[in-house]
């Protein structure tokens, strides 16, 4: 018969390895379970066509993302100024906004926008341009790509379209579950008409069913009782 000792110094040890074991398992089940994502700073050349002439200027791009439900919060900051003005810009006079091209499982543009310059902008100085946010909604599940597209300017009644001229990467890369389940299609905006909808087959179109069926015991409840009524004022 084994000493009560020994039981008692083995079952603990035991225990610690069972433990052990489980923690290995489900930290392994998080990091299996847990988002993809990848980012990096792109330069991205852009080539701006404003109102007294082109000018161009490179500017790293970093595009940066939060889960929010099932959507994903998605901002887009430059570390460099991409265009100029000739004369100085004050408080609040420049708004930017930009579109995030989708790749990958997805299609489409995301448009970002941002506050409007909180200080002066001297003349002929880069325009710094704050961080521009949005939201993306996944259509679909796969590997959605991120790259930085078309930027607007607008400043004192004027617009400055600045295009990437240098094919830049994707800026980040996630690994997105809409809620259509597989396929990605669209971008982050709404859905169309119902013309491409399938018709629905389940617990809805039951519940349809049973209040049409419902509908029509009562009418015919109703039509007899009112035959059932003349009837008998005839009689």
């Amino acid at each position: 018969m084994t000493p009560f000792h020994e039981l008692h110094g083995t079952r603990p040890r035991r225990a610690a390895g069972l433990a052990a074991a489980v923690a290995l398992t489900a930290g392994s089940a998080v990091l299996l379970t847990a988002p993809a994502a990848h980012a990096e700073v792109v330069d991205v050349n852009y080539q701006c066509k404003t109102p007294i002439g082109n000018k161009g200027a490179v500017s790293p791009i970093d595009i940066k993302s939060t889960p929010s439900g099932g959507a994903y919060k998605l901002v887009m900051s430059f570390q460099k100024g991409v265009s100029s003005s000739p004369v100085e810009l004050g408080t609040g006079a420049m708004k930017p906004s930009a579109l995030i091209r989708l790749g990958g499982a997805d299609s489409g543009t995301v448009p970002v926008a941002g506050p409007a310059n909180d200080k002066a902008i001297p003349a002929n100085t880069p325009i710094k341009i704050s961080d521009l946010s949005g939201t993306y909604t996944p259509k679909g599940s796969g590997k959605v790509t991120f790259t930085a597209a078309t930027l607007t300017i607008t400043a004192l009644g004027t617009t400055t379209t600045c295009t990437p001229a240098n094919n830049p990467k994707p800026s980040l890369t996630l690994d997105v579950k809409g809620a259509g389940g597989s396929g990605g299609s669209g971008s982050g905006g709404s859905g169309g008409g119902s013309g491409g909808q399938l018709p629905q087959t389940g617990p809805a179109d039951s519940v349809l069913a049973l209040g049409t069926l419902g509908g029509t015991v009562l009418l015919a409840g109703a039509a007899g009782t009112l035959w059932l009524t003349r009837r008998h004022q005839r009689a």
